[in-house]
């Protein structure tokens, strides 16, 4: 692919009402570009069309901005002066946004099931624009327009591209050539599917038909990650909108990357200067959020993308520009050891199915996601289809259903030498036989009639906790032994009796009462079966005990990993691969809640002494730390690579050559 994805990327939106005046006003070509240079941007998507369906640059179009001043070609001058300075400008339009068109043609908007238009008339909020209505030709004539005239453009972004139901005259008449029954909300949805991608394939194909270019970068945002593996072939690289402190939490990003990376696309993380969330317009984050989700990026083998929100007369933000630059000086230096840098790792995690943008908090995948990396595990988010051979170890959540076909890829894959980790109801079918029969070891009597017991770790398990009392699990599990030639690993308290309205003691749950014959886990040679939802129960309640058991189990299955560190559970580490070098990324921040439902991160956390041993099949010829260009003393030792940092504050690279 000839496209290759820029580093420092910005993405400037600037959605403008009707009623801003000067738009453009302050408006300086050279100083627009000069401080985008000067805070080392080399990319900046550009706005064609807003939200309120503005357009921004010398059109005929009713809907060219009334505010913009006449013959102010803003977007044209824009990109002329950002490729001047080598700064590419990829085009920004907006999709099922558009208040203009959705005011001058209300029979295009969306109609919800009980027959209002989506978005109250009363309410300063969007009004959703339906896309099998003519509205989908209107928007295709506007990128037409804007293809031929900037061309050859970097790239378009078109924003707002859910799948997006709808009971109009032409979404009705839609769904009855389709087959379709509107009544069924099932039916509306998969309607509403198929409407997307019959536009993303008609956009897409009007992009390669009017630029001769079949590798254009065409991006379709806002679409759900999890389904990049049935939408592949609309994309030539992947975008993840991710503002921690706006709806996503700083969650979605190490998710979603962590998946999305594993399909062979560019990647780009995006995130914002904003204090909250997109126009938040004076509200600016600390330099060490900003640092902190820039090096995330770097350090999944991702390009960065900052958020910012042009003012409406034209002149960018002096202090977000600071800002911006102040990290985006030293990802400039970080790239010579990022740039085609491929994640290694040991584990795959196959990714519960998720439905809807968000996946609700607390579910497997967010747990799995959250134990793993807080043990310092590296691995991957991969859908059940994808190849196990790369992998040293498959992670199977609660909530993945085992096909007869998954079985038996999981069976050959063991054969072969792998290790797999069933947890909870991922290990069993519905009337509770192990999913993989006898080589699982273990003999289920069903679901424990206990919605908390308690988990008493023995023998290997209890280094590292205290083992000297029962640990709640808060998650319903199983009732597990090991059959013949299997091992049980923990043993299991249940309660005196379930907590009922009738029938309980004190304020939360009952109280254990002996031990039962039932353990935590199974194991039996090269696979680990869980009684208890692991992942599920991390990610809700956030147990050390649970992540505790995690780790040991994992230890079992896999004694060598691929990296082991000494530091706190919120440092995090990850390695990937460059010909002839290894390149450990160590991160060091600690959100914090600083108000409800928003986490900040306001300075690195200090580390002292975090020591670092990677797996490696020869001592290496150096290590050193960067982009501070200093060389670390190194031991090679039982096939690790050691070495000790004196201290750790934000971000560092460990280089180890070949």
């Amino acid at each position: 692919m000839s496209f290759q994805l820029p580093f420092r990327q910005i993405h400037l939106d600037f959605h403008t009402g009707p009623g801003i005046p000067d738009v453009g006003a302050e408006f300086d070509a050279n100083a627009f570009a000069d401080q985008l240079a000067a805070a080392h941007v080399n990319s900046v998507t550009l706005f064609a069309k807003c939200h309120h369906g503005h357009l921004y640059y010398n059109t005929r179009h009713p809907a060219r901005h009334p505010g913009l001043r006449p013959g102010l070609d803003l977007l044209g001058k824009q990109i002329a002066a950002c490729h001047r300075r080598g700064i590419r400008a990829p085009i920004y339009l907006s999709t099922q946004c558009d208040e203009f068109a959705a005011t001058t043609h209300p029979e295009w908007r969306v109609v919800t099931p009980d027959g209002r238009l989506a978005g109250s008339p009363l309410d300063a909020c969007w009004h959703l624009v339906d896309m099998s209505s003519p509205y989908q030709d209107y928007l295709a004539d506007q990128v037409a327009e804007v293809l031929k005239q900037f061309s050859p453009v970097d790239g378009i972004f078109l924003d707002m591209c859910w799948d997006q139901p709808s009971i109009s005259t032409w979404a009705l008449a839609g769904m009855r050539k389709a087959g379709l029954d509107p009544l069924r909300e099932a039916d509306r949805m998969a309607y509403a599917h198929q409407v997307a991608l019959d536009y993303m394939t008609r956009y897409q194909k009007l992009a390669v038909q009017l630029t001769g270019n079949p590798d254009l970068p065409v991006m379709f945002n806002s679409r759900p990650l999890w389904n990049v593996a049935a939408e592949k072939k609309f994309l030539r690289h992947v975008e993840i909108e991710a503002l921690p402190t706006g709806d996503c939490g700083y969650m979605y990003f190490p998710l979603n990357v962590r998946y999305v990376r594993t399909f062979g696309l560019p990647t780009l993380g995006m995130t914002a200067r904003f204090h909250k969330s997109w126009a938040d317009f004076g509200g600016l984050k600390p330099q060490a959020a900003l640092m902190y989700e820039c090096c995330q990026m770097l350090a999944h083998g991702a390009c960065c993308s900052v958020g910012d929100q042009l003012h409406p007369r034209g002149a960018l933000d002096a202090g977000a520009y600071d800002l911006i630059g102040s990290v985006y000086r030293h990802v400039e230096a970080c790239e010579p050891w990022c740039a085609g840098a491929a994640p290694v790792t040991d584990l795959a995690v196959i990714r519960v199915p998720a439905t809807g943008f968000f996946e609700t908090p607390g579910n497997a995948n967010e747990g799995a996601v959250r134990a793993l990396t807080q043990l310092k595990q590296q691995f991957d988010l991969i859908p059940a289809g994808n190849a196990f051979d790369s992998y040293r170890v498959i992670v199977v959540p609660e909530g993945v259903t085992i096909t007869p076909e998954l079985a038996a890829r999981l069976k050959q894959y063991v054969a072969k030498g792998g290790a797999v980790l069933f947890s909870g109801s991922a290990g069993f079918t519905a009337d509770h036989q192990p999913v993989l029969g006898i080589r699982q070891g273990v003999v289920c009597t069903g679901e424990s009639p206990f919605t908390t017991t308690y988990l008493r770790f023995t023998g290997s398990l209890a280094a590292g906790i205290a083992a000297n009392t029962d640990h709640a699990m808060y998650e319903r599990g199983r009732r597990l032994t090991p059959a013949a030639g299997a091992t049980g690993l923990g043993n299991v308290v249940e309660p005196y009796f379930e907590r009922s309205w009738d029938h309980f003691c004190s304020h939360a749950q009952t109280p254990g009462k002996t031990l039962s014959p039932y353990v935590a886990a199974v194991r039996k040679g090269r696979i680990i079966t869980s009684a208890l939802p692991l992942f599920k129960a991390y990610g809700t309640h956030g147990s050390l005990a649970c992540r505790h058991l995690i780790g040991k189990l994992l230890e079992l299955l896999l004694p060598e990993p691929l990296l082991r560190v000494t530091a706190p559970s919120f440092v995090e580490a990850t390695v990937t691969r460059q010909p002839r070098r290894h390149i450990v990324h160590l991160l060091s921040y600690a959100p914090v809640r600083r108000a409800p439902g928003l986490d900040i991160v306001e300075e690195a956390s200090w580390v002292k002494a975090p020591a670092v041993a990677l797996r490696r099949p020869k001592v290496p010829k150096r290590v050193t730390l960067q982009p501070e260009g200093v060389t670390l003393p190194c031991r090679y030792r039982h096939g690790y690579a050691e070495v000790t940092l004196p201290e750790l504050s934000g971000h560092a690279m460990l280089v180890f050559e070949d």
